[in-house]
């Protein structure tokens, strides 16, 4: 494993900030050292597609509201992340706007009364499709690591549907699991 891999745990972003706090990915970024930024490229209703209609238990083709990220560590893309929410909860909300959240998303979410209790993810590695590569920078050889996370509320209701995008030379995820 090389100085260049992040080594990431998923526990910071499921949590809302404190009052004051930037996001859980600037603050992340920071802690060890480098400045974590992220461009919206897409905010705004779309047609749910079929992972994503599953994942948050609706009809594929519903509309829901989509956040596209290009995340960046020190000014270099490290991952795509598209969060799409139900427009039950997202529509007419900054979730559906492409300006900066203070405190990030799950802090919105969490002042609008939908607080997360509950996260599946699954992650698989594949190669890039040609505009992910681009982004990403990667060269025509090099795989990525693709991570879905759906966030489910007290009720069992998801919330939030994340489909992430990172090279996998550059990650490592980590996962602590707690019993009892």
């Amino acid at each position: 494993m090389s100085d260049s891999t992040w080594v990431s745990t998923s526990m910071p972003y499921l949590s809302p900030q404190g009052k004051g706090q930037s996001d859980a990915w600037t603050e992340e970024a920071a802690a060890r050292g480098g400045k974590g930024t992220q461009r919206i490229a897409h905010a705004g209703e779309v047609p749910a597609p079929d992972d994503v209609a599953g994942l948050l238990r609706i009809t594929p083709g519903d509309f829901v509201v989509v956040r596209r990220r290009i995340i960046e560590l020190d000014g270099r893309p490290c991952e795509l992340t598209d969060t799409y929410y139900p427009v039950t909860i997202a529509r007419d909300t900054p979730l559906a706007e492409t300006g900066k959240i203070r405190g990030g998303a799950v802090t919105l979410l969490a002042g609008l009364g939908h607080v997360g209790v509950r996260v599946r993810e699954d992650v698989t590695a594949r190669m890039p499709d040609a505009d992910e590569r681009t982004v990403l920078q990667l060269g025509s050889s090099e795989p990525v690591l693709r991570l879905n996370r759906v966030t489910l509320d007290a009720g069992d209701h998801p919330i939030q549907a994340d489909m992430m995008v990172m090279p996998a030379h550059r990650q490592q995820l980590r996962y602590e699991i707690r019993i009892g």
